[in-house]
């Protein structure tokens, strides 16, 4: 199943489709307070598809396939390397990646994404699938010049429209055999399985919700793998994780 956040018409809606179908049912409510169908259908290509959902954070993992940290000449770490972004880094499929002056380079990193369900809190691993409504394609959109000058972060991963996800949220999925494929202007740029993670779906649900509530519509970015590399003005960057679909965004 999949769950859409969209615009129609004046409304922003949310609904539910088939994996292959193109017909959207309209639904009444968030997909976290038991949503119920109006009776409402909607051609799928009639919608403008926004950003799934409106997370209050996006707890983002660093180098979780050993061989992106290798590019980069490092190891992996012993213990999962968490970052924050807030929930304005957040920008929708088809929305603009824009560059920003203060950067010299800014990079693609494609990834699945795990979206939360519902309120988590030492969560065990063998329990973490019951607290994750399902799972989109992400963009952690980098600056990879400030990430290596600042000591922190916030600038490098956290700036406006630095976490583009979507097209929307399949239910359906396993999250630890899914191909992970970056394209930029077509061309292949990253590919990789998530049976490479160093650390899981569920043990990062563990690992974090053992110090982090983590709140409905909450995003997990899990990693990218090796290949990253620099966008530039008017280029097409898209994120495909086997199973969900495809991310799609311009650079300007």
């Amino acid at each position: 199943m999949r769950l859409l956040r969209f615009r129609h018409g004046d409304r922003i809606a949310t609904g539910a489709a088939d994996t292959h179908d193109d017909i959207v049912r309209v639904l009444a409510g968030t997909f976290f307070e038991d949503p119920l169908p109006t009776g409402e259908e909607i051609p799928l290509d009639d919608v403008y598809l926004l950003a799934p959902v409106l997370p209050s954070k996006l707890v983002c993992v660093g180098k979780n396939f050993a061989a992106h940290a290798a590019e980069f000449g490092m190891t992996v770490p012993d213990e999962p390397l968490l970052f924050l972004k807030p929930s304005t880094a957040v920008i929708g499929p088809n929305d603009p990646i824009s560059l920003l002056p203060v950067s010299r380079r800014i990079d693609y990193e494609g990834e699945l994404a795990v979206v939360i369900g519902r309120l988590a809190k030492d969560v065990r691993a063998e329990d973490a699938y019951r607290v994750i409504l399902g799972y989109t394609c992400a963009n952690d959109v980098t600056l990879r010049d400030l990430q290596k000058t600042d000591d922190q972060w916030a600038r490098a991963k956290g700036f406006d429209g630095s976490a583009p996800i979507g097209p929307w949220i399949e239910t359906d999925l396993d999250p630890n055999d899914a191909m992970v494929q970056t394209r930029l202007n077509g061309e292949v740029r990253q590919q990789g399985s998530t049976t490479d993670m160093v650390y899981g779906v569920a043990t990062l649900v563990e690992y974090i919700t053992s110090f982090m509530t983590l709140l409905p519509g909450d995003v997990l970015l899990t990693g990218t793998p090796e290949g990253v590399g620099p966008l530039s003005a008017g280029d097409v960057v898209e994120v495909e994780v086997e199973g969900v679909g495809t991310l799609a965004n311009t650079v300007r």
